[in-house]
Formats: C-alpha cells, sequence, structure tokens
C-alpha cells in the first residue's frame, strides 16, 4: 500500500469515528479529564494522544503487520498535530 492511500485511509477512519463519537477534540479532552481525574495529575489531550500511540507500539511489537494498529498509529498522531495547530 502507497503511504499516500494509507493516509486517505486513516482520514477516512476519523471521519468515521468523528460520526460514531463526536468531536475528536471533545473526546480528548473528556479522556484527558478521566485520566487526570484517575491518576491525580494533569493530563492533556495531547498527552493523551501520545499515550495511545504507546499503546499502539505496544500492540505492533507483538503484531508487527496489523494494518489496523498502523493505522490507528497514524490517526493518533494526525489528532496530536490538530490538536497542537489549533485546526
Amino acid at each position: 500500500m502507497k503511504a499516500q492511500d494509507a493516509l486517505a485511509q486513516v482520514a477516512a477512519i476519523l471521519r468515521d469515528r468523528g460520526d460514531s463519537y463526536g468531536s475528536a477534540r471533545l473526546n480528548l479532552a473528556d479522556t484527558a479529564a478521566r485520566m487526570s481525574r484517575t491518576l491525580g495529575m494533569t493530563v492533556t489531550p495531547q498527552l493523551v494522544c501520545l499515550l495511545m500511540i504507546d499503546v499502539k507500539l505496544s500492540r505492533l511489537r507483538h503484531s508487527p503487520g496489523h494494518l489496523d494498529s498502523m493505522m490507528d498509529l497514524c490517526g493518533y498522531g494526525g489528532l496530536w498535530i490538530e490538536l497542537e495547530t489549533n485546526d
């Protein structure tokens, strides 16, 4: 699969997730607030993205060819970029 095709597929996945779960920005903020309460420390939406990337990397260590995890890895990276650039 070409990189451009993979990234187009990631974009489609992000759109589908938005349809299912609403705004990624709001979902990440909610997740960050929940993690903050659980951990007793401030967790930002950006840190949620980083932690989810770590989850995907851990899974890929055991299943290196798992395409869904690779796509999710790219998706969380894209969401992190979106948060950092305020788009």
